[in-house]
């Protein structure tokens, strides 16, 4: 287990980068074009960046980007 120690700004920042990055996620989801096996990479790319976002976002901001569980993944 590892340790940082950020001010508010920084974890400002990081929410921000974070949240971007899982909103480009999913539209790259949704897009018929891309190959199930990349789709894959990303799903899990997404719940990585969502855990790491759950440490510096409220509640409520988690709750916007929280994974939908789908029956055909």
């Amino acid at each position: 287990m590892l340790g940082l120690l950020i001010n508010e700004i920084e974890q400002k920042e990081i929410e921000y980068l974070l949240k971007r990055e899982l909103e480009e996620l999913l539209m790259d989801l949704e897009d018929q074009r891309i190959d199930g096996l990349v789709k894959q990479a990303m799903r899990e790319r997404y719940r990585l960046l969502f855990q790491l976002f759950r440490r510096v976002a409220s509640k409520q901001e988690c709750l916007k980007y929280m994974p939908r569980r789908r029956e055909n993944q």
